[in-house]
């Protein structure tokens, strides 16, 4: 019986075809980087085929990463055995297609955004940038403009957007600046800075806030191998993630951007350097802007030159829009049901799509193949697409199904990964110096309040104290009585009085008379 990996040829084996299904199909590792597409409707064998092609990459020396969207890939890490249920039809099937049923475990790292069922994964702001955040938080085109001016004024003054909250500092930041930002940027209201707040508070409230920290995820802790040389399996914990879908495809395109933009070319390599496997498709381009959906398409495009192997699971190929359908060489179709005039209508859109066969109809293969039965059509010689081939798929070597609290907190425990994603970090970003900033404002402000810029005196004294202040010459002249007369004007008007009467003209002889006498 045959081996999973043909070394020699640069394949992998992927099932068996033709008649009596005895004909292996096989997939060439040069053109593995040319993306692939697995299809079909709920219950068909879409994740049996998406874990055959995990472990057959991993054999070769592939990493794989992949989203564990129902819970039951973890027992990639697991051998499975001849007491599963299904150990007798995989016996079978394995004879039928010619190949050799070797029960074996795999190397695994699980991964959790929100750090339970996994190592925690995490990104900053800064990395994610304010396209993909808008797109996270279903902004407008004017607050996602007011995300940009955060994001510009963030660098430009030297403040890392390393969390949640440093990115809720800055907005605050911006807010209060509005004024003088708008000149320089184009409008910032009060509004539209609100509106993102409100959606920041959301996606914290629903677990979000997990994603945003330190340390975060390098592209290298995924595209790695084990001692043996077998390429490590990333499995993503998806079950609760999925539950904010948003989230969930935001996050699988910040790690398809950052592939691109980190991986150096290579070319075309004789295998991809790592494989991604995007589960439930439909929800990285659900409502997507054009510009999200383009970014894909060019990422798609240009990927594969730089050794990494894209492939979309979905229930249908019209889940994917036609700019990155095209991109998809390698694909796996399993049953499609057609009970509507729209389902039949994708149907044909469909068959279409592959280089027909004589042999049979692809239309009614295509919706009459079994439970671990696809039609294929896999890439040939310079690229070319094979001829459709109705094909059963191998069965896995792992377990089928969900691994235990147990087995998963031990394939956990003794992952370097542990060390080093286990504990968050919190550095000095822009929620700390914008604190800083704002404390420093807070203390120049009570000391110009207690202190008079002219004197050196409280203000409360200076406000008690009074001041000469030369009469105004265009100021009428205020009344006798006023209070404000100078003290020699106080004296002439006692003087005065005094005159007035005898005795006090008694004493102001008196006075100058001493005054006389004393000369």
């Amino acid at each position: 019986m045959a081996g999973v990996v043909d070394d020699g040829a640069n394949t992998i084996f992927l099932g068996g075809g033709g008649p009596a299904y005895g004909s292996p199909q096989s997939l060439l590792l040069k053109y593995a980087n040319r993306h692939g597409l697995i299809a079909g409707a709920t219950g068909t064998g879409k994740t049996v085929t998406l874990q055959t092609l995990a472990e057959s990459l991993s054999l070769a020396g592939v990493p794989v990463f992949l989203a564990d969207v129902k819970g039951d890939l973890a027992g990639l890490s697991q051998p499975g055995g001849a007491e599963g249920p299904l150990h007798k039809p995989f016996s079978e099937r394995a004879g039928q297609i010619g190949l050799s049923l070797d029960y074996q475990a795999f190397p695994v790292t699980f991964w959790d955004v929100r750090g339970q069922k996994g190592h925690p994964v995490r990104t900053t702001p800064a990395e994610m940038g304010p396209l993909l955040l808008s797109r996270l938080l279903d902004l407008t085109d004017a607050q996602e403009g007011v995300m940009n001016i955060a994001f510009r004024v963030a660098d430009e003054e030297g403040l890392a957007l390393l969390d949640l909250k440093d990115l809720q500092a800055m907005l605050v930041w911006v807010g209060q600046n509005a004024a003088d930002l708008s000149l320089r940027y184009g409008n910032v209201s009060a509004a539209s800075v609100g509106a993102i707040q409100r959606a920041l508070l959301v996606l914290e409230n629903q677990g979000g806030d997990s994603l945003f920290g330190e340390p975060a995820l390098e592209l290298s802790d995924i595209i790695r191998q084990d001692a043996s040389g077998r390429g490590m399996i990333n499995i993503l914990a998806a079950d609760k993630l999925m539950q904010s879908p948003r989230l969930y495809a935001t996050f699988l395109l910040w790690l398809l951007s950052e592939l691109f933009e980190q991986l150096p070319e290579v070319g075309d390599p004789d295998r991809p350097r790592v494989a991604f496997f995007f589960d439930e498709a439909h929800l990285l381009f659900d409502g997507a802007p054009k510009a999200l959906v383009e970014k894909v398409e060019q990422v798609a495009r240009l990927i594969r030159s730089k050794g990494v192997s894209l492939w979309f699971i979905s229930q249908n190929p019209a889940d994917i829009p036609e700019g990155v359908l095209g991109q998809l060489g390698n694909r796996i179709q399993h049953a499609l049901r057609a009970f509507t005039a729209k389902d039949q209508k994708a149907l044909r859109m469909a068959a279409d799509n592959y280089r027909a066969n004589p042999d049979f109809d692809t239309a009614d293969a295509i919706q009459h193949v079994g439970t671990g039965e696809a039609v294929t059509s896999l890439l040939e010689a310079k690229g070319v697409p094979g001829m459709v081939q109705r094909t059963l798929i191998r069965p896995p070597f792992s377990r089928i199904g969900p691994a235990s609290d147990a087995e998963r907190a031990q394939v956990m425990n003794a992952s370097p990964m542990a060390l080093k994603y286990g504990r968050s970090m919190d550095r000095e970003s822009a929620h700390e110096l914008l604190s800083r900033r704002a404390e420093e404002a807070a203390k120049v402000t009570a000391r110009a309040k207690d202190t008079d810029d002219l004197f050196d005196m409280t203000r409360g004294e200076y406000r008690n104290a009074r001041r000469y202040q030369p009469r105004d010459e265009a100021r009428p002249e205020r009344g006798r009585s006023s209070r404000s007369d100078t003290m020699v004007e106080a004296f002439g008007k006692s003087l005065a009085r005094q005159l007035g009467t005898k005795s006090g003209q008694a004493i102001v002889r008196g006075v100058l008379g001493s005054l006389f006498r004393g000369r």
